[in-house]
């Protein structure tokens, strides 16, 4: 964990690769990424409805501290996912409205955070999709440094500056920078085998038979009676 640090000029994902991912959306991507990357259910969306991906600009601040945010802004470039992260747990309102107005204009594309966000009918009214660690409307001080564009841990999941967020209403998920690529071709297939399935179950098929299920409860010792055999005691 560094702190007194702003890095510039970050490797980005791919904005294509980060689009399409995006397009998949989080449970998509983090089965095909072999459930990884998931961070954890209390980072919650404030909005409905919002599905997007971008490359992460990192925060690491201190709590009850949001001068690093402030830092972070000038960083930021269109099509980013801004991230934040605390050095110690914080659910201080370190983010609002007027954050939110001026990454609006650089064209970054969301905000997830472990801390407290506030303005939230504001937030909600300008369309700036937001995943938080809850709502709370006490604020924060600009006094400690912290650091910019740094391996942060995002609810148990390691975050790395250009590393593609996906986010939408199931939650969020890191992809690797380098991975995703691989996980887009992955995730694509994953597509492919379900629309397969779907028209499978649409024309009545069994997902005990398509997936060979039946077998498997049998191998478990799982076995089908009736409920007379049931209420006789099972034999």
């Amino acid at each position: 964990m560094e702190l007194g640090v702003v890095v510039t000029d970050i490797a980005r994902a791919d904005a294509a690769v980060s689009r399409a991912l995006g397009e998949h959306g989080v449970a998509t991507v983090h089965e095909a990424m072999g459930r990884t990357g998931l961070v954890g259910p209390g980072i919650r969306p404030l909005q409905q409805g919002a599905r997007l991906a971008g490359p992460a600009v990192t925060v690491l601040s201190w709590p009850g501290d949001n001068l690093m945010i402030h830092a972070a802004i000038e960083q930021c470039e269109a099509g980013d996912v801004l991230v934040v992260t605390t050095t110690s747990p914080s659910s201080d309102g370190a983010f609002g409205e007027l954050f939110a107005t001026a990454l609006q204009q650089r064209g970054v594309r969301a905000l997830v955070t472990t801390t407290g966000v506030r303005d939230v009918v504001d937030l909600r009214e300008m369309g700036f999709a937001v995943w938080s660690g809850g709502v709370h409307a006490q604020g924060t001080v600009k006094a400690t440094a912290g650091s910019v564009n740094v391996p942060i841990v995002v609810a148990g999941v390691t975050v790395s500056p250009g590393d593609v967020i996906v986010a939408d209403d199931d939650g969020v998920l890191c992809v690797p920078r380098e991975r995703g690529a691989a996980v887009l071709a992955a995730s694509d297939a994953r597509v492919e085998k379900e629309a397969a399935d779907r028209a499978a179950y649409q024309a009545g098929e069994l997902s005990l038979d398509r997936k060979g299920l039946r077998q498997t409860l049998a191998d478990l010792g799982v076995r089908t009676i009736t409920q007379a055999e049931y209420l006789d005691g099972g034999d």
